[in-house]
């Protein structure tokens, strides 16, 4: 198992739907965690809505601060949120350079979602190839 913790601010909209999208596609190869420098302690509504449409329960997931989590980690995803994206050690980082969706409307909320996925997808088919 590749432990893969994705990183953000608050923790509270995309890093959240990555670790979302990696227990749906991921999990017999990944451990996902997901975490914020400066946590919100709550998940988004849009969020929650967002992630309804595809038949994952986010309401059961908590905005969780770096200093809660423990390493290490494989990878570190951080989310686009340029110089304020935390620093966490890992053998692989990667910034997935992505439009934080928490003012956007629901349709863009969602187009952020699938890219999250896509993205997601793609690191779940990555690591299979490595391990």
């Amino acid at each position: 198992m590749k432990r893969v913790l994705f990183a953000c601010v608050e923790n509270s909209n995309r890093s959240q739907m990555a670790e979302a999208f990696a227990r749906l596609h991921g999990s017999d190869r990944i451990e996902p965690v997901s975490a914020g420098s400066r946590p919100s302690r709550v998940v988004n509504p849009g969020a929650i809505a967002a992630m309804r449409e595809v038949g994952y329960d986010l309401t059961r997931h908590t905005s969780t601060g770096l200093d809660e989590i423990e390493g290490p980690f494989d990878y570190v995803i951080t989310m686009g949120c340029g110089e304020e994206c935390p620093f966490v050690a890992a053998d692989r980082r990667e910034n997935w350079a992505l439009p934080d969706p928490k003012n956007l409307p629901p349709e863009r909320f969602s187009e952020v979602r699938d890219e999250i996925e896509r993205r997601v997808k793609a690191l779940v088919a990555e690591i299979q190839g490595v391990t």
